[in-house]
């Protein structure tokens, strides 16, 4: 599938159900101030790790958009996906190509790796998700019963389960091992953009488009248990913090908002992007949030602060994806531009 086709796919549900990507509103742009955030401090901190932060390598070869890119648990491989209609394999130390995996032509929306590393799940135009050896590419499950582009998957912390959030408004979660699929979670108006285990596993976390609305789920039982409200447009990424106290989320108005898990009580808004907020991810020591827009950047944000300590330029188009290596030392970003980035201190 060509650029252009996904492209306008995207573009267009976000019109129709969101209204026009990229714009913004009085109540999701206004950010309520962390504490100490002066614009002093936050140009004196701005200034201070710029430079050290450095593009140290750019991984090509996709001829299409990077819609999706992670590495495996052990830090030791990246996974790309693209609207290409594969799924690439990458020495995360060297960049160097280790292999590529067809997917009949369907473009790849989002990617997740089973937690010992050895399966990778793929979420695609097709309406399935394709489950994978992460070494060898062997197709050992196709996930069917979506009736729309799935945009989101997800591994439980245990490896068990698998979870799918589509553009037909429904979360579904799977047998990751047999491919059964378990239950169907609604409740969202509008397409399911993206999905999260909390790290205990007990609790589902997914945002949608149209109703800009963040469910909280019973994991075991797919009972609705809490509803975040708070954008004005649609959400697009949502993450937990690694120790669970934390949801951040990403939206079509251009805003990352950080939210306390045990209240549900929304803490600050970071601003700062210019276009939609396509991914979203915590360091995983919890101190650091980082944000892929569309407007070609990533931002690094100080995740108690909500003060924003950088921002990483290179990408010619619109970031899909953004994610920390498990050792929090380097930084991924897939991008429309075909590339994916790899960020470090040099």
């Amino acid at each position: 599938m060509k650029k252009a086709g996904l492209w306008s796919v995207f573009v267009c549900f976000l019109a129709v159900s969101c209204g026009t990507a990229g714009s913004s509103t009085a109540g999701d742009a206004e950010q309520k101030k962390p504490a100490e955030s002066s614009e002093e401090a936050l140009s004196e901190e701005k200034g201070g790790s710029t430079e050290d932060f450095v593009e140290l390598m750019t991984l090509s070869g996709h001829t299409g958009g990077v819609l999706a890119a992670v590495y495996s648990p052990d830090g030791a491989r990246i996974f790309s996906g693209s609207e290409d209609g594969t799924v690439k394999v990458w020495d995360a130390e060297t960049g160097s190509e280790k292999a590529a995996f067809p997917e009949d032509n369907s473009g790849i929306w989002s990617l997740a790796c089973s937690p010992d590393g050895n399966r990778i799940a793929a979420g695609t135009y097709n309406k399935t998700v394709t489950v994978r050896d992460a070494q060898t590419g062997l197709l050992f499950l196709t996930l069917r019963g979506h009736t729309d582009v799935v945009w989101s998957v997800a591994y439980s912390p245990d490896g068990n389960r698998i979870i799918s959030g589509s553009g037909d408004g429904t979360v579904k979660v799977w047998n990751a091992g047999t491919g059964q699929e378990l239950m169907t979670l609604t409740g969202h108006t509008g397409g399911v953009s993206s999905l999260t285990y909390s790290p205990d596993g007990k609790r589902i976390l997914s945002g949608a488009l149209g109703d800009g609305i963040i469910h909280i789920w019973d994991a075991q039982t797919g009972r609705k248990l809490e509803t975040l409200a708070g954008h004005e447009g649609g959400v697009l990424s949502v993450a937990y913090s690694p120790d669970g106290n934390r949801i951040i989320s990403g939206s079509n108005r251009n805003t990352v908002k950080v939210w306390d898990s045990k209240t549900n009580r929304e803490l600050f808004t970071l601003s700062g992007h210019t276009n939609i907020v396509k991914s979203v991810s915590f360091s995983p020591d919890g101190k650091q949030i980082i944000s892929g827009s569309w407007d070609a950047a990533v931002k690094v944000w100080d995740a108690e602060t909500g003060r924003e300590l950088r921002t990483l330029a290179g990408h010619t188009d619109g970031i899909c994806s953004v994610a920390y290596s498990p050792d929090g030392k380097r930084i991924i970003s897939g991008s429309w531009d075909a590339a994916v980035k790899v960020w470090g201190i040099k």
